[in-house]
């Protein structure tokens, strides 16, 4: 095999009103290599492979590929050439099977009898098996993420790009996706892998190249590095990993008992009895796989649908079939996963979407008129206090990165002073300093004696920060108990819904008490 590389970047620019995303970027990716492109949020990543892919056209530089000019015009030229992209967010079309869903991003899809046998066989082949008359609307994330990767093996890629693979599966199934993921390097193909996951890159990548304001700053062997090195030369400077103190719990803060919601959508997923309770003070984290029932769980505290009065209590006080701003009144606030769309309105400034959740709480409403330049004040303090890299609160949701957007909507609620706050996926897309950030400000809330409820994928993330753990798995709650003492492997079993023996009643009681 030839030591060229398979593919050369050499000088790639892409410029944007008011921002360069790409600034003369080189580097290459070598053929049986898996490569890691590191950078925090706004780095450039997601820019760079969308050009590799021919989603996006450079300002200037020039890319090869086998040694040839490569100027992919679209995607269908880059898979043409044999590059394959599996992206963060899934492109699949719920109501169909998954046969069919690969047949739809095929240029000339064999029948489907012979595609169904060949999707069969090269699944079971890499150790991912799929049966491909099943409706992706009834596959699990992990599943789903399987039929994405199927569909670009299928292609047979000289390269495979890779975005945040692991951040919806169980650790067990990470363990599956990285031996598939050698196994092609053993065949000699490479991979273009981001992830914001450090401990992962050590584990996985041969090569690391890290950007910064959308400039390489640095290449390493990740396996001579440490996490916290990889993730200082990711922001040019050191931080501090957020603190975990011991501390008292109050009273009874939130408590849900019996929570029954059906499923909102014909692939959503029902709650079925869902109970805990989370005392002044405490951090309660829940784990899962995406589609387990994160957003409807989130949707029955937050109020967006009500449920039984006595379901939900706050301080004691029946609010099951309270909307979200009376909710928000009493004190119980709430951050959606998605950002764009649900937690802000995209084509409104920072300004008009801290007005919009914290009018009540943060008075910004007299006598009838919107108090614009407090709703300000607000936008600004938030952008100050969680470092939102933005021109100005006047510029709109989606002018922001993922991650700065995620500063700013967090941000937002942990400035109005909630009784209980309820986060779901609060470090999602989000690089090592910022997560970190994040991550210290809940744990700050939770010192001052709010109740703090965080559902997560990242398990590191809530054996970091929360006090008590508990596991939701097709819509169903595991006993919540200590985090301390939990590992990795027994966590990922109650995820897959192996709760095994129920622990004490003392335990249910006061979930977190033993930290």
């Amino acid at each position: 095999m030839s030591d060229a590389p398979l593919l050369v970047v050499d000088g790639i620019t892409k410029r944007y009103p008011g921002v360069v995303a790409n600034d003369h970027v080189s580097f290459d990716v070598g053929r049986a290599e898996i490569h890691a492109l590191l950078g925090e949020n706004g780095a450039g990543k997601s820019t760079l492979v969308k050009i590799i892919y021919g989603l996006v056209q450079p300002d200037e530089g020039r890319m090869t590929l086998e040694g040839a000019s490569y100027t992919p015009a679209e995607p269908r030229e880059a898979r043409a050439a044999g590059i394959a992209m599996v992206f963060q967010h899934f492109s699949l079309f719920e109501a169909l099977s998954v046969a069919e869903n690969i047949a739809l991003g095929m240029e000339d899809p064999p029948p489907m009898n012979a595609l169904s046998a060949r999707i069969r066989e090269v699944s079971a082949a890499y150790g991912l098996p799929l049966d491909p008359e099943r409706l992706v609307g009834e596959l699990s994330a992990g599943e789903r993420q399987r039929v994405e990767i199927i569909r670009c093996l299928l292609q047979e890629p000289r390269l495979l790009i890779m975005d945040e693979p692991t951040s919806v599966l169980t650790p067990q199934e990470v363990e599956i996706l990285f031996r598939t993921l050698r196994r092609l390097r053993e065949e000699g193909r490479s991979i273009l892998y981001i992830s914001h996951k450090l401990e992962e890159i050590r584990a996985l990548c041969d090569r690391a190249t890290i950007l910064r304001l959308g400039k390489v700053v640095a290449s390493c062997d990740p396996r001579a590095c440490s996490a916290r090195e990889l993730a200082e030369m990711m922001v040019g400077s050191s931080f501090t990993q957020p603190e975990r103190t011991q501390r008292p719990f109050g009273d009874v803060v939130l408590e849900v008992e019996g929570l029954d919601l059906p499923a909102g959508s014909p692939f959503g997923t029902s709650l079925k009895d869902i109970s805990f309770r989370v005392r002044a003070g405490e951090i309660l984290g829940i784990g899962g796989v995406a589609g387990n029932g994160q957003e409807e769980l989130l949707a029955a505290l937050s109020g967006e649908r009500v449920t039984a009065a006595e379901a939900v209590r706050l301080g004691g006080e029946p609010i099951g079939r309270l909307t979200p701003n009376p909710r928000r009144a009493r004190g119980l606030l709430s951050a959606p996963e998605e950002r764009l769309g649900h937690a802000a309105a995209p084509d409104m400034t920072l300004t008009e979407n801290a007005m919009m959740t914290g009018a009540v709480r943060r008075r910004l409403v007299e006598r009838g008129f919107l108090r614009w330049q407090a709703a300000r004040r607000f936008a600004e303090e938030i952008v100050h206090r969680f470092d939102v890299r933005t021109p100005g609160v006047g510029h709109v949701a989606r002018s922001l990165s993922g991650g700065n957007l995620q500063k700013f909507v967090i941000g937002r609620e942990i400035l109005q002073a909630p009784r209980a706050l309820v986060v779901n996926q609060p470090t999602w897309g989000v690089d090592a300093a910022a997560a970190a950030a994040i991550r210290q400000a809940l744990i700050d809330l939770a010192n001052k004696g709010v109740a703090v409820v965080v559902i997560s994928q990242d398990l590191d993330e809530l054996l970091e920060i929360s006090d008590s753990f508990a596991a939701l798995n097709a819509g169903r709650l595991s006993a919540p108990r200590p985090t301390e003492g939990l590992g990795i492997d027994e966590i990922g079993l109650l995820m897959g819904g192996v709760h095994g023996a129920a622990p004490s009643s003392a335990e249910n009681e006061r979930p977190g008490e033993t930290v």
